[in-house]
């Protein structure tokens, strides 16, 4: 059956429009506008943790962002739990920001889904890192070096190991300072 694929100027005008209460929680992926899982406890903490973790690591000159909106491409405005993006918050006063340092997604009924649709689309946009931090297994999955739509390089770390991310490979995060 086909469906109609939603531009993301048509998504934040529907979103102005108000045919979405504050309370949905929605993001465009592909086109389709995707209702997000409600946030248990734990992942609620995971994103504190990750996002005190990496503002720690970036310092100035990169904003920390926690789940707000990315411009992926003309089809996609997915909300990222943590994005780690070029700049001060002013630089994206006036437009969400299309190029991100790493983003990061928190996974525990969201796993197939972030490894999937989230994996391919991130990819084909080059972002340079992705990481998974799955709850249920305490593992990060990091996704890196993504070439012609995929990742050409994953690695996944335990607790008991750390990781330094591209943009600042001098800076280790232990893996256990992300997990709640």
């Amino acid at each position: 059956m086909p469906r109609y694929r939603f531009s993301r100027v048509q998504f934040e005008r529907m979103v102005d429009a108000g045919l979405f209460g504050p309370s949905d929680r929605l993001e465009l992926l592909d086109g389709a506008i995707i209702d997000r899982a409600p946030q248990q406890s734990r992942h609620a903490t995971a994103v504190i943790l990750v996002g005190d973790a990496l503002r720690a690591v970036f310092g100035p000159g990169a904003t920390v962002r926690v789940q707000l909106p990315f411009c992926l491409d003309d089809h996609s405005e997915p909300e990222p739990d943590v994005a780690v993006v070029p700049g001060d918050p002013r630089s994206y006063r006036d437009a969400h920001p299309s190029q991100a340092l790493l983003l990061c997604e928190i996974a525990d009924s969201t796993l197939a889904y972030d490894r999937g649709r989230k994996l391919a689309a991130y990819a084909r946009a080059g972002i340079p890192e992705y990481w998974i931090l799955a709850l249920e297994t305490e593992r990060l999955e990091v996704f890196r070096r993504p070439d012609a739509g995929i990742y050409v390089e994953k690695r996944v770390r335990s607790g008991a190991e750390a990781i330094a991310p591209l943009a600042r490979p001098t800076q280790t995060v232990p893996v256990r300072d992300l997990l709640p």
